[in-house]
Parts: structure tokens; C-alpha cells; sequence
């Protein structure tokens, strides 16, 4: 199954602004992707990339004062099924842990596992470990948060949605970030692409928000928003909480002017080869 995604998002800024853009998928899935367009900007700048440390594609750029397009337009293989299902897989014991998932064990911006500890455990520590678990989180964020675009709040931190029961995408993950790491199960924080596919059209796409958490020796996704196998899931970058990852972090003040982002299945791959050299 062929895919095509990307975006047009239009800033404005009041003087020279750096940026770092966080939009461009994984290297893991660079073999996927059948047309790639980049990352382009109206007016045309300079641009560099480079790796954090956690292995997600950074772009620097300096913005000019006054309006400024960024814009990528790509096309991606994607396995037609729905996300696995395993509920059979097992928790790792922490002295068995590879080095590399520690960190998503612990606490972080938006995920305070001190202020949820205790809540998890008696929320799930009767449950039985591994998937069933992690599944009874997401059940529970699920039906706890109610999803309110209008609502959204970059300093809601997952205690703050669990207090509060109103959120989008990221704030369900990171409530049920902080639940799976207070039961010592490693879970990251993943952004991306998620389009309406296999599924009824819910309004205007945007860019998602779900987790990944570490069973039986490797990472499978979770999504406490949507709480259902979904299919074509593009993964952006990674990271502890949506701070290690944010689509566009400027060094200055700008104003959002618009915001388009697609997702879509390509029903004639051929016809989308013409459509693009028109």
C-alpha cells in the first residue's frame, strides 16, 4: 500500500527568526519512501539537518521576517494491516533491560511519575503484567480524558489531563506514558503521521501522537486517543515526551497562519506520478 504525505504550514515572524524543523520520517522507514520531495520553503532559505540524540532528523534554518511556507510532499510503502496485536507479550525485568530503554523508564517534562505512582499502582498493579496491562492503561486514559481540540495546552502535563480529564492526542499519551513507566515498563513518546485510513474521516488531519512501549524485547505501538489498530502509522521522531520532539521549536516569536497536513492512501499510484509532474 502506497501512501502520500506531508505538509504546507505558513509562520510569520516580526524579525529574522532561527528554527529547528522536527517533520521529516524516521531513517528507519527511508527505505520506504518511493517520492520525496524534502523539505522546501517559500521564500527559498538555506537549510542543514542533523541527528539528536535520539536519532530524529533535525533541520536548522533562519526564517525571514514576514510570512515564510514550509512544505514536503512525499510518497511512502506501507503494510496494509492494521497495528499487531500481541497479547502474549511478556515485561522485561529491569536488571534485563537493554541500556538504551532506561531512560524511558524515568520521569520526565510532561510524564511526573512521582505524582502518579502510587495512582498507577492501584489503578494496575493487580493486573497482569505485560500487554494485558499496558492495554487496561490505555483502556482506562481512553475512557478518562475527553478529546477537546479547543482545549489544547502546551504546559498540560499528564497529571495536569489527569486532573483536569480534557486533552488531544498528546495529552492521552502522556498520561498513559507516566501510568506504564510508573509500573517500571519502558514507553516513549512518538509523533507522526496517522491518516484516516480503514477508518470513518473524524475532520481536518494534523499531526498524531501515541507511544511505543518495550515488550518481550522490542517496541510496539499504543494509542491511548484513538484505542484501536490503526493502519499507516509514519513514524516522525521520538522521545521521552512531546518536549524532545516538537514539529517546529523557533528561536523568536511567530504567529501561525495556516496549517495543512495529509495522509492518504494513493488508490492509482500511477495517476499520482502524473498529478505530481503537472
Amino acid at each position: 500500500m502506497l501512501i502520500r504525505f506531508g505538509y504546507e504550514i505558513t509562520l510569520s515572524c516580526p524579525q529574522d527568526t532561527p528554527m529547528l524543523v522536527m517533520m521529516s520520517v524516521r531513517d528507519e522507514r527511508r527505505d520506504d519512501i518511493r517520492l520525496q520531495s524534502g523539505l522546501g520553503t517559500l521564500p527559498g532559505v538555506p537549510c542543514t539537518a542533523y541527528h539528536d540524540l535520539f536519532g530524529n532528523t533535525c533541520r536548522r534554518l533562519v526564517a525571514p521576517a514576514g510570512r515564510i511556507t514550509l512544505q514536503s510532499d512525499s510518497t511512502i510503502l506501507s503494510s496494509p494491516d492494521p497495528d499487531p496485536v500481541e497479547p502474549l507479550a511478556r515485561e522485561t525485568p529491569i536488571a534485563d533491560l537493554p541500556d538504551d530503554t532506561l531512560m524511558f523508564l524515568l520521569g520526565s517534562r510532561y510524564c511526573e511519575t512521582d505524582r502518579l505512582s502510587q495512582t498507577a499502582w492501584d489503578l494496575f498493579g493487580g493486573i497482569t503484567p505485560g500487554w494485558p496491562r499496558v492495554q487496561a492503561i490505555c483502556d482506562y486514559v481512553h475512557r478518562h480524558i475527553r478529546f477537546d481540540y479547543q482545549q489544547a495546552r502546551s504546559t498540560r502535563t499528564a497529571f495536569d489531563a489527569w486532573q483536569e480529564r480534557v486533552g488531544v492526542c498528546r495529552d492521552f499519551a502522556h498520561l498513559a506514558i507516566a501510568f506504564c513507566r510508573c509500573m517500571n515498563i519502558p514507553t516513549r513518546y512518538v509523533n507522526g503521521y496517522l491518516g484516516d485510513i480503514g477508518v470513518p474521516i473524524t475532520g481536518p488531519m494534523d499531526f498524531s501522537a501515541w507511544m511505543e512501549v518495550f515488550l518481550d524485547g522490542r517496541w510496539h505501538s499504543f494509542d491511548p486517543r484513538n484505542n484501536r489498530p490503526r493502519i499507516g502509522r509514519i513514524v516522525v521522531a521520538y522521545g521521552r515526551d512531546a518536549a524532545d520532539v516538537p514539529l517546529i521549536h523557533s528561536f523568536g516569536p511567530h504567529v501561525l497562519e495556516s496549517f495543512l497536513v495529509w495522509a492518504d492512501q494513493i488508490a492509482d499510484p500511477e495517476q499520482d506520478k502524473v498529478l505530481r509532474k503537472a
